[in-house]
């Protein structure tokens, strides 16, 4: 079998199919890219785990060209698993292993089909969410469904933590799948549901910018779908600040959205749409450290009255 994977939510699963030992022929991940302030070559989590095993690498900047697919063909393969590859898989692809592609996804499909089901889900404020085990079609995230296996969301879930919960339960429930492949050679699948669907949109820079004028719940699953990366993004006094942490509360407020209506050891409690309020507990200016917001508000000047503005794009 071979596998196609880039972040670490996809070398977990490697790590589990190798710790069976699985053969794996060829492993699939994105070409290395520049990173951190030198913008060195930073190879993926999955390239690292595959050349620390001695497992060969192949870096396509493509997949639909031909050249690649040539060399694709020449490995023969009973089942390539994919997870967060990040590359079009033609048609070409898509048949090449006997038994085709086997997608984790981390929703249980059809909600939240694309490439941010786990930021999305705790956007909307699911509390379910799991793993599907998806044989791959033309369509995006339309396939056939292998397996599901539910997972609740925590209350105070964060994109990092439900990502790194989801990446154990997907690499546990790959590895099941192929036990039963290898022990009767055939696969059971079930056609999706018509109804359902939803669209998990990429996370943008655009989404980093708090609307003060939505509802403390609503900002509050904002910042948590957005952490930890790429953060969400507010002004103060004229500078970029990321909020880190924060948490509604049963207040109400009359004041405009973005108004600072006090301000205590607990945090800073901001003004938000339907009077709601957001106790910000955790923040980040620019170019500085994350710190308590009673740090913040000593340092910045931050007193009753006073407004955020809306978060410029995420750099």
């Amino acid at each position: 079998m071979g596998f196609a994977g880039t972040p670490a939510f996809a070398a977990r699963a490697l790590e589990a199919i190798h710790a069976c030992r699985y053969t794996i022929p060829v492993v699939l991940t994105q070409p290395d890219r520049p990173s951190g302030r030198g913008l060195a070559l930073a190879s993926s989590p999955v390239k690292r785990f595959a050349v620390d095993h001695e497992l060969q690498v192949l870096q396509p900047r493509s997949l639909k060209d031909e050249a690649a697919q040539v060399a694709l063909a020449g490995v023969v393969l009973d089942v390539l698993v994919v997870a967060a590859y990040g590359l079009i898989l033609p048609r070409a692809v898509l048949d090449w292993p006997h038994h085709g592609c086997l997608n984790i996804h981390a929703s249980l499909l059809p909600r939240w089909r694309g490439a941010a089901p786990i930021a999305r889900a705790i956007e909307a404020g699911d509390a379910t969410t799991g793993i599907t085990i998806m044989r791959m079609d033309a369509g995006l995230d339309t396939g056939p469904v292998v397996r599901e296996a539910p997972l609740d969301v925590d209350p105070r879930e964060t994109t990092g933590s439900l990502t790194d919960r989801l990446a154990s339960l997907g690499a546990a429930t790959i590895v099941d799948v192929l036990r039963g492949l290898a022990g009767d050679g055939s696969l059971a699948v079930k056609a999706q549901p018509a109804e359902g669907a939803t669209y998990a949109a990429k996370i943008t820079r655009a989404d980093a910018r708090l609307d003060w004028a939505q509802n403390a719940t609503a900002l509050d699953r904002r910042i948590r779908a957005l952490t930890p990366s790429p953060g969400a993004s507010s002004v103060w006094r004229g500078r970029p600040v990321k909020i880190l942490t924060a948490v509604p509360t049963e207040s109400r407020a009359g004041a405009l959205p973005g108004t600072v209506v006090s301000v205590g050891a607990r945090g800073l409690d901001v003004a938000c749409g339907d009077e709601s309020v957001l106790r910000v507990t955790r923040l980040q200016p620019a170019a500085g450290k994350p710190m308590s917001a009673q740090a913040f508000a000593a340092g910045y000047r931050a007193v009753p009255g006073m407004r955020f503005e809306p978060g410029p794009a995420a750099a």
